[in-house]
């Protein structure tokens, strides 16, 4: 097993998007921070002020690629011009394939009250961009949360685990993995992962240490090479994503 060192982190950059709703940029999108192919931005939303989020995302169009929203906090509304329509719910995800093509809006459904999640581009591959566009949506009671030793538990929004829990989400062009990690103090998460994924790990809420390093929430870690991933929560009780493709 070689454990993936890490290759450089970073805590974002304040931004906004949309009709101005703020939010901290970790890859892409113009920020001067690099992508990770095949991830080509990550938005990380959380205010308990309406005025900074509630102006939200009116239509804007999409091609090629995908959005994967995934809330902790709060509830988002999404419209499109094919008809489709619907609520992410606090603990949701939504992998949205735009495809050829789609326009669509992202509006929080509340006036007030705390909203907080991430929004992940994932690129499709040349032969993918054409593809019909299309909705994998999934509420909380449909995420399966595998409970390993120690008290760690791993929600798996998309891949399986090295222990056979597979997220619901469908990510075949891709191969991603979409692994949300809860930790107790003190506690590991050891996971392999294919030798050719990209990857990287963002801790939203605690610290983890990770190859020698202490990422603190909300703060990212991009791996180097390697077939296997490790990290430990530090100071106390820890959440991390772990995405790979």
């Amino acid at each position: 097993m070689q454990l993936r060192p890490v290759l450089r982190t970073t805590r974002g950059i304040q931004t906004s998007d949309g009709a101005g709703v703020r939010l901290r940029r970790f890859l892409g999108g113009g920020s001067g921070l690099p992508s990770i192919d095949p991830f080509l931005m990550l938005d990380y939303f959380d205010s308990p002020r309406a005025q900074d989020y509630i102006a939200g995302f009116p239509e804007h169009p999409h091609r090629g690629f995908e959005t994967v929203t995934y809330m902790l906090a709060g509830r988002m509304r999404h419209r499109d011009n094919k008809g489709g329509e619907g609520v992410i719910e606090p603990g949701g995800i939504q992998w949205m394939t735009a495809g050829r093509g789609l326009v669509h809006s992202e509006m929080p459904e509340q006036a007030e009250g705390l909203m907080r999640g991430f929004q992940l581009w994932v690129n499709l591959p040349a032969k993918d961009k054409m593809t019909a566009p299309g909705y994998q949506e999934f509420p909380a009671s449909r995420i399966p949360v595998e409970q390993r030793e120690g008290g760690v538990r791993v929600k798996a929004i998309t891949g399986s685990t090295s222990r056979g829990t597979a997220g619901p989400v469908t990510a075949a062009a891709t191969d991603a993995r979409y692994f949300d990690v809860e930790l107790p103090e003190g506690a590991s998460f050891d996971e392999p992962l294919p030798a050719g994924h990209a990857a990287f790990v963002v801790v939203h809420d605690g610290a983890v240490a990770i190859d020698g390093h202490e990422i603190r929430g909300v703060g990212m870690a991009h791996l180097g090479g390697g077939d296997a991933v490790r990290f430990t929560a530090v100071g106390g009780p820890a959440k991390a994503l772990l995405v790979a493709g």
